[in-house]
């Protein structure tokens, strides 16, 4: 029989059966408290968590739901097939009339993928609260206020209202602090280019208030709809019927605003044209504090909250978190969707240890001369270029790319990856910077929000170099570096003196050109330059973190004998990337050892045996 969830309570419950589901009783407060648990299970692979006592509220909460891969899989087991072939009839239409009756099952599929519209009295589903009477958690130390951090944000088309016009994604909600007016007022995080941005444009050029309704919990299938990369036509409440086996229903309130039935939570609100408050600080996905800027404010019309609703919540950090299975998740249900998009490329690798958009891994093909052998990047900067103009790549900050014609090489296997690229980066020919651009918005490396810097390493052709697998003498410690460690063959880290200001550290590069000129470092193409080089070198998540979290490319490159020439930018020796925290980053997220110690206590009780 097949399985669908028609709620949250339904997936706890099965999973609890499955021996999956970790059940606290105890008195939890949602500062920090809460999250600082998710956070402890999370890290040691552990279950989903059941939290039936929350301070200040009557509610429930529950999180780590997608912690592990195999717990998501678990969840959709009887659908993800059917999901996985109607994602790939979308992008090629030709497979169904090719194979019309081993299609047949994906059609069936699709039967749930309609909305359906009920006509109900919502007195009977819901009762009326207010802000106030939710789990206001806050999730880091530093957050200005409470967030909803696994909503589905419902949008519709000003222009052609109605459900088939309709976006569904997932944006954090800060509901207190700051200037927020409490039970009144609620902050929007999110970018222009998203669909919903689309529709607050439009509703801004109409003049008219904008409206928005938030989803909080109902089936796990619509909490992963909402952050699907979906292809054209395939709206995310259709997603969400064929995923859960069981149709997304709806209905409209007398306002207007659109409310899930099956969400525990629906909070409905307007956003005036140009109504903008300060949002943040966010503990966020990078590992750092996302800061305080002005983002859109809603206006809270109602909260409604099934009578025994359970919040959903997850918790982001420095990455892995369980974003990471969201996007292990979508891989499983999409595939590479890249090398169709992109002609020529095999494979995109998105570094989740690195924050996901800072470091892009890419394989592509040298196909234009076939009648020559090639021996330089040459079709590779097309599709260098190509891949930093689709979609969320767009927001890439470094990109490594090359080609493999013995199709042996994984962007999935770092080490080896950058270890094929190293023996054969020429220095001086095969780095390209893209200056005064754009880059994440939670990226606090560059000049601005959203501002900073591009950079393309594209190496092909035969090994040039062998990659030192020891320390050289000239970086042992000395008068200028004060430690340094190997991370990787070919790549060391040092230590110099911390970050002053752009001036300094072009003094402090003059002085190691001085140092290193001369020094026969070509085994050794990859310098980075940082404040801890025992903890950058320790494993390669720190490598990944620091180096391309704390650096932006067109100002914190440098090279030794670096030299311009018909401004291109090159240089003879190792490249040097200064990834030391500079006063202008976001401060790294750092927990409560108080509270670490608390929930120590209370992971015991509840009988979690992986304290």
């Amino acid at each position: 029989m097949d399985m669908s969830y028609k709620n949250l309570e339904d997936c706890l419950e099965d999973l609890k059966r499955n021996g999956d589901l970790l059940v606290i009783n105890e008195e939890v407060d949602p500062n920090v408290e809460i999250a600082a648990i998710h956070l402890r299970v999370h890290e040691q692979r552990g279950p989903a968590i059941l939290f039936n006592n929350v301070k200040g509220t009557r509610y429930r909460a529950a999180s780590n739901i997608f912690g592990t891969l195999e717990r998501s899989k678990y969840i959709f087991r009887d659908a993800l097939e059917d999901v996985r072939k109607l994602v790939q009839l979308r992008n090629d239409p030709m497979k169904a009339l090719k194979n019309p009756f081993k299609n047949i099952a994906s059609g069936l599929a699709a039967i749930h993928a309609l909305p359906v519209k009920k006509n109900v009295n919502l007195s009977k589903n819901f009762e009326e609260i207010t802000i106030d009477k939710l789990p206001l958690i806050k999730h880091w130390p530093m957050d200005g206020g409470a967030f909803v951090t696994l909503p589905q944000v419902y949008t519709e088309d000003p222009e052609h209202p109605g459900i088939s016009g309709s976006n569904l994604g997932m944006y954090r909600i800060q509901l207190t602090g700051n200037d927020y007016i409490l039970n009144e007022e609620a902050g929007l995080h999110y970018q222009l280019h998203r669909g919903i941005g689309v529709h607050q444009q439009k509703a801004a050029a109409m003049n008219i208030p904008f409206k928005v309704s938030v989803f909080v919990g109902g089936p796990p299938a619509h909490s992963v709809a909402a952050v699907m990369p979906l292809p054209e036509g395939l709206s995310e409440l259709m997603f969400a019927g064929v995923l859960n086996k069981r149709r997304f229903r709806y209905t409209y309130d007398e306002e207007g605003y659109c409310v899930s039935l099956d969400a525990d939570f629906v909070i409905t609100g307007e956003v005036l044209p140009g109504a903008v408050k300060p949002e943040g600080p966010f503990g966020d996905h990078l590992g750092y504090y996302s800061l305080i800027h002005p983002f859109p404010v809603m206006q809270v019309k109602k909260v409604y909250a099934k009578k025994k609703a359970i919040w959903p919540f997850t918790v982001v950090g420095r990455p892995p978190q369980e974003d990471t299975s969201f996007g292990r998740l979508i891989h499983e249900i999409t595939g590479d969707a890249i090398p169709r998009e992109v002609p020529g490329i095999q494979e995109v690798h998105a570094v989740d240890a690195a924050g996901v958009h800072p470091l892009l891994l890419a394989i592509g093909k040298e196909r234009y001369t076939p009648y020559l052998k090639t021996t330089r990047p040459s079709e590779l900067l097309t599709q260098a270029n190509h891949i930093l103009g689709t979609g969320q790549l767009s927001l890439a900050k470094y990109l490594f790319i090359t080609a493999d014609d013995t199709q042996q090489l994984s962007t999935h296997n770092i080490p080896d990856f950058f270890g094929y690229i190293l023996k054969r980066i020429n220095t001086e020919r095969d780095i390209h910077f893209f200056t005064h651009t754009t880059i994440d918005t939670l990226d606090y490396s560059g000049t601005g929000l959203n501002m900073g810097s591009k950079v393309i390493f594209a190496a092909y052709g035969e090994e040039i170099r062998s990659l030192a697998t020891e320390l050289p003498d000239a970086l042992k410690n000395n008068r200028l570096i004060q430690h340094s460690a190997m991370i990787m063959p070919g790549i060391a880290a040092i230590e110099i003196s911390r970050y002053e200001s752009e001036e300094k550290t072009l003094k402090e590069v003059e002085a190691l050109n001085t140092l290193l000129t001369g020094q026969n470092l070509n085994h050794l193409p990859l310098i980075v330059i940082c404040d801890d080089a025992s903890f950058t070198a320790a494993t390669l998540n720190n490598f990944l973190w620091v180096t391309f979290t704390r650096s932006n490319p067109s100002h914190d490159i440098h090279g030794i004998g670096a030299y311009y020439s018909h401004k291109h930018w090159s240089c003879k020796g190792p490249v040097l990337i200064d990834a030391r925290i500079k006063p202008h980053h976001a401060p790294v997220l750092e927990k409560d050892p108080i509270v670490e110690d608390k929930i120590t206590g209370i992971l015991k009780r509840a009988g979690y045996s992986r304290i």
